[in-house]
Formats: structure tokens, sequence, C-alpha cells
């Protein structure tokens, strides 16, 4: 029963980052949903193989995002096209109106994006480091930071048209 307790509280403690994988590779709420148990569904598969080499979030980043890019390969093998959105944290109401057409062109521009650079500028709009971001994703420090810069200036270019 322990066992089981540790892992609701690490899913309750780290519930945001699986509800922004979400929302970044699934569109309507309903997929969300899918997608959302489906993470939960392989941490707890995984979880008992968990040896804290890396922090939690870490391991969960990467298991979020590889259960994701699954689950669209499978999704894209059934229909041609499947859009994607990012949704980026909610917005002030208050804010003014640049500023909002401004996240809102941001958004657009990287639902443009191939999945894997969609994960990848997630975690560093998250303020993850060059490093984190590495060791959620498997590619080295220098090549995650060789992919951000060009991914970087693709939305520059996208944005400045």
């Amino acid at each position: 029963m322990e066992y089981k307790q540790e892992f609701i509280e690490i899913v309750k403690a780290n519930e945001g980052i699986i509800y922004k994988i979400t929302l970044v590779y699934a569109d309507d709420p309903e997929d969300q949903k899918d997608l959302y148990q489906e993470i939960v569904y392989q941490l707890w598969k995984s979880f008992e193989s968990f040896r804290n080499e890396s922090k939690i979030s870490t391991w969960i980043y990467r298991v979020a995002l590889n259960t994701s890019i699954a689950q669209l390969n499978k999704r894209k093998r059934k229909v041609d096209h499947y859009p994607l959105e990012l949704a980026l944290h909610a917005q002030n109401p208050e804010a003014d109106s640049l500023m909002e057409s401004r996240i809102r062109r941001l958004r657009n521009e990287i639902k443009k994006l191939n999945v894997v650079e969609k994960g990848l500028i997630l975690l560093y709009l998250e303020g993850k480091r060059h490093d984190e971001i590495a060791a959620i994703t498997g590619f080295s420090v220098s090549n995650v930071g060789t992919r951000l810069g060009r991914i970087k200036g693709k939305l520059k270019s996208q944005i400045t048209k």
C-alpha cells in the first residue's frame, strides 16, 4: 500500500508537467484526458524500475514525452493529418492586447513545428536548462543547444515575416 501511495503523491505533485505535455500533443479535451491517463499508466508501469538516478521530474518528462510521441505516431497511422496545439499558460484577462496577440502568434507558429521540436521548445519555455533537457530527451547537451537554436531561428523568421 505504501508503494501505491508514494506513486499517487508523486503524480499529484507533478501533474502540472503531465497536463502541459497533454496540451502540446493533444488537441481536444477528450484526447488530452486520454493522453493524461496513458501517461499515468506508463508511469505506473515503469515506476518500479525508476532508480532515482535523475530527478523525478526528469523521469516524468521523459516518460510523458515518449508516451505522447508514441500515441501521436499511432494516430498518424490512422489519419493523414493530425493538428497539434500548444496552449500556453492561462493568460491574465487584464493583459494588454499586444501581448495577447504576440502569444497567439507564437502559439500558432509552435503548432507548425514537428513533434520533437514541440517537445524541446516546451521544455525550454518551462525554464529547463540544456543539461536537463538532454537528460529528458536523450539528446546530447550540445545537440539540444543546436536544435533549440534552430527552433528559435525558425520561430523568429516565421514571426517576423
